[in-house]
């Protein structure tokens, strides 16, 4: 962003310059980036980057790992989530909270689950300066114990995870409601997939794979097993 470019214009050029070629059109979606603010949400030393196509450090110094994903990544993910007014939501991986802002919009309410306290409670602050009111932030291992802390607000109708895992853990998707559907970005890189697993019943689960990014590792995610009987 430019000095002499308003924070207005480079919030329309991200939509129409990074959002849109991304395949995000739904129309719900591109309201809310224009509405909320997401230069809120970034550490002020990234104020002048907060609408560039790349991923954005919540720390200083940065730390592998801890960042914001990209405008692009948020909008399609939240937009091939399909969220509706009476979902309950569960995101792993608060970061700045913007995503968690979005989906708040959404759905009903949101449970965003961040392992690194400091970062937890900037989300809390930002979620409360954009007088977002739906969004519980908790500070917590998630992925600890097969996700004990997230078993009490179970089932959700969706969840998102706010990184990239090897792969999805079924202990997961058991938290699930039936028609409940996960997004996640999964393999390695340099290729990852964005995932959607939907909840069809009965136990019975449906993936697709629609496009493909890379994102950083969220913390303590099992890693798949190497062998294969």
């Amino acid at each position: 962003m430019t000095p002499a470019m308003s924070l207005d214009q480079a919030r329309f050029n991200m939509i129409e310059q990074q959002i849109r070629p991304w395949e995000v059109l739904d129309a719900r979606v591109l309201d809310l980036l224009s509405r909320v603010r997401r230069e809120d949400f970034v550490p002020a030393a990234q104020r002048a980057l907060a609408f560039a196509d790349l991923e954005l450090p919540l720390t200083h110094p940065a730390q592998d790992g801890v960042c914001m994903l990209a405008p692009r990544v948020q909008a399609r993910l939240v937009q091939d989530l399909a969220l509706k007014p009476t979902d309950k939501v569960l995101e792993i991986g608060t970061g700045s909270g913007y995503t968690a802002a979005l989906m708040a919009s959404l759905a009903q309410r949101v449970v965003s689950i961040e392992i690194d306290a400091a970062i937890a409670q900037g989300a809390r602050d930002n979620l409360q300066r954009a007088g977002i009111t739906n969004v519980d932030v908790r500070t917590a291992d998630a992925a600890a114990s097969d996700f004990a802390t997230c078993k009490a607000d179970a089932p959700f109708d969706a969840i998102v995870l706010g990184g990239s895992v090897a792969e999805v853990p079924s202990a997961l998707l058991a938290l699930l409601a039936p028609g409940g559907r996960l997004a996640a970005i999964t393999g390695d890189e340099p290729m990852m997939r964005a995932t959607f697993i939907t909840h069809a019943g009965t136990g019975h689960f449906v993936t697709a794979q629609p496009w493909d990014t890379v994102a950083a590792r969220l913390q303590h995610f099992p890693a798949p097993s190497r062998f294969r009987f």
